[in-house]
């Protein structure tokens, strides 16, 4: 009934998350909402998903209130838009992510955790706060990949300008006054639009200053394809800020809970510790792209992260036309929900759904059915490789020489924002292994 949906409101607002969840677990696989107007369903249904994702992924398309208000701070980047202008620009940024160009990203990755551990040695045995840190850490990569140039500076005023515009994104979604009023809260986003906007055009500049890459090579960066295609500064705008939020936000988020399920569980801790040691000279090297392969436990822990606190908690679409999905009919127009984070927990997919056990990933078919944290299809995210091979390898340098317990205090609890984030930040304690000096070598024994 409708007013089940009013009563629902203030649960909504407090945790969207653990609302979906919850009407997953007492409504089933495929759970229509009573709202007027438009259809709603919320679809847990593995099967069904794959069937809106991926098989008739031509029926559904992106004009959805999720992609709509995003839109509001990304523009018609890869994120939000869908048709023609998605597929021109898919196109024009994939050579940076082809496989030829990612050993560069694993060697600014390993730098990068270099950097973190550094950071965390430097404390003294202090805690971390362990957001703020992967936040600096996947920023370091991910200004190279756009821009080809250390953009520190630059690049870090626009993560901070991008953060603000999604905290008062959302901040309106959970209002109840209708967003077209001149509101405060409005009258904020457009000046931290207008700010995002400001340090866009100086990064194009900066780009459009320096001399262009060759044509094929593997190594040009996001902003000089674009710009070598031809496409417009505002084209060129939605993209960078696109990529902040799907190539940042999201890495920071997934290393955040990784760290912390280690810290949790010093059994997976210990595997993954015999792995690197394995692996890397009993810790005494650094990793490198040509490690990748033989890291699987540690691919493994940082799927098994991607499943339990999956960033893109949530996925939404529009049906073009009448369809049939889990036997259900779904009209045109009708909206569907798909919650990552209760999809990654179907029992009927997953044994001990809310355990972390990396050990589930050693086997790569679990990966085929009901597992989406990067989505699935021809929407599939273009920086999933590029993404997986930061966060393996910086994991790997940043423990190879270093283990994790938590901080004293309770743990935090999760914030459903753009991204799965630790209400208020999470500390870690980050200490030297026995035998090993931080980053560096075998300890003198």
């Amino acid at each position: 009934m409708p007013w089940d949906m009013v009563r629902a409101v203030p649960a909504i607002r407090r945790s969207p998350v653990d609302f979906l969840t919850a009407t997953a677990a007492r409504y089933g696989d495929l759970a229509a909402f009573p709202l007027p107007r438009t259809p709603v369903l919320l679809l847990n249904d593995p099967a069904g998903v794959k069937h809106v994702l991926v098989d008739a992924h031509r029926r559904y398309g992106r004009a959805t209130p999720q992609y709509s208000a995003l839109a509001t701070v990304t523009g018609q980047g890869l994120l939000a838009s869908d048709g023609e202008t998605w597929r021109r620009h898919r196109r024009t940024v994939q050579p940076a992510f082809h496989h030829g160009a990612l050993s560069d990203v694993a060697e600014r990755s390993v730098a990068a955790g270099a950097r973190l551990g550094a950071e965390a040695d430097a404390r003294g045995g202090a805690p971390l706060e362990v957001l703020d840190a992967t936040s600096r850490a996947s920023l370091e990569v991910v200004g190279h990949t756009l821009a080809d140039a250390d953009l520190s500076g630059v690049a870090q005023q626009l993560v901070d300008a991008v953060g603000r515009a999604l905290e008062l994104l959302v901040a309106r979604a959970a209002s109840p006054v209708p967003v077209s009023w001149p509101t405060r809260s409005r009258r904020l986003l457009e000046r931290e639009t207008a700010r995002v906007d400001a340090v866009c055009a100086r990064i194009v500049a900066a780009r459009r200053a320096r001399p262009a890459a060759a044509e094929g090579d593997e190594r040009e960066d996001v902003v000089g394809l674009m710009l070598r295609a031809g496409l417009s500064d505002a084209e060129v705008r939605d993209e960078l800020v696109t990529f902040v939020v799907a190539g940042h936000e999201t890495v920071a988020s997934s290393l955040t809970w990784t760290l912390d399920l280690l810290a949790r569980h010093p059994g997976a801790q210990e595997r993954l510790h015999a792995e690197l040691d394995e692996v890397l000279d009993g810790g005494r090297r650094s990793p490198g792209w040509e490690d990748l392969r033989a890291l699987r436990y540690t691919r493994a822990v940082l799927e098994e992260s991607l499943r339990l606190y999956p960033p893109a908690w949530v996925i939404t679409r529009r049906a073009l036309e009448d369809d049939v999905v889990a036997g259900v009919e779904v009209p045109a127009g009708t909206l569907v929900i798909v919650c990552t984070w209760a999809l990654h927990r179907h029992p009927a997919v997953w044994e001990e759904p809310e355990e972390f056990r990396p050990e589930r990933f050693l086997d790569a078919a679990r990966r085929e059915r009901g597992y989406v944290p990067f989505g699935a299809g021809p929407r599939l995210c273009i920086g999933r490789d590029l993404a997986l091979v930061e966060s393996v390898l910086l994991l790997a340098e940043l423990l190879r020489t270093r283990s994790l317990a938590p901080a004293p205090g309770p743990r935090p609890a999760v914030e459903s924002l753009v991204t799965l984030r630790p209400r208020g930040g999470l500390h870690l304690l980050v200490r030297g292994r026995d035998g090993l000096r931080p980053g560096g070598t075998a300890a003198s024994r």
